[in-house]
């Protein structure tokens, strides 16, 4: 049989044998514990009513102590997610300068891509840009001559023609990419137009060639 569980009066104080001071109720807890008396009918309170109001402080502090344990895990998680934002802040910004010295080795100076800018638009797009035909017309191919001639007449063969010429007078982009294609670098709207009638011949020829094949 199981031993009947004594009285807490009949019971050693557990904080004089582990050698500790005793701790006395605080005057609202002494409050608490008579008035729980008194709803009892006792006059006055007994250990019981003591250790009913010195068992709930310990509970309330616990609970405290629970809650300021949670706010510090919540800081220190709100604290890592924004040390992980600003390194990808910090990993983002590095890469940009990088970026810019890259599209600068991706256009060709004189006019076109490089050889590195057309492998970087082949990854952004998945279009597989070519050289430009640079060929005498005697020397090209059919299909060299359809590739020149349509980039000839969508280049500048559209209606209204993008600037030939910066406010400095200096050859665009646009313009430019005439070089790439072994043709003369237009500055005005008439030697671009001269470039895009040679496409539309190019672009007979290869037809005429098909036709023949």
């Amino acid at each position: 049989m199981a031993k009947s569980a004594r009285a807490p009066w009949k019971k050693s104080n557990p904080r004089k044998r582990a050698g500790k001071k005793s701790k006395h109720l605080t005057s609202s807890q002494k409050s608490a514990a008579k008035a729980r008396a008194r709803r009892a009918g006792r006059p006055y309170p007994n250990l019981v009513d003591n250790m009913r109001m010195a068992s709930k402080a310990k509970k309330t502090t616990k609970k405290k102590t629970a809650k300021k344990s949670a706010a510090k895990k919540t800081g220190r998680k709100r604290a890592a997610a924004k040390k992980k934002t600003a390194k990808k802040a910090g990993r983002k910004s590095s890469k940009k300068p990088a970026r810019k010295g890259a599209a600068k080795r991706d256009k060709d100076p004189a006019g076109g891509l490089t050889a590195a800018g057309r492998k970087a638009f082949a990854r952004k797009q998945g279009a597989h840009l070519k050289p430009g035909v640079t060929k005498k017309q005697s020397e090209m191919t059919p299909q060299d001559m359809r590739r020149k001639g349509s980039w000839a007449v969508r280049f500048y063969g559209r209606a209204k023609l993008p600037a030939l010429v910066d406010s400095d007078g200096q050859p665009t982009r646009h313009a430019l990419s005439a070089h790439a294609w072994g043709e003369p670098v237009p500055r005005t709207v008439p030697a671009a137009r001269r470039i895009a009638a040679k496409g539309r011949r190019l672009l007979q020829r290869y037809q005429q060639a098909k036709k023949k094949a």
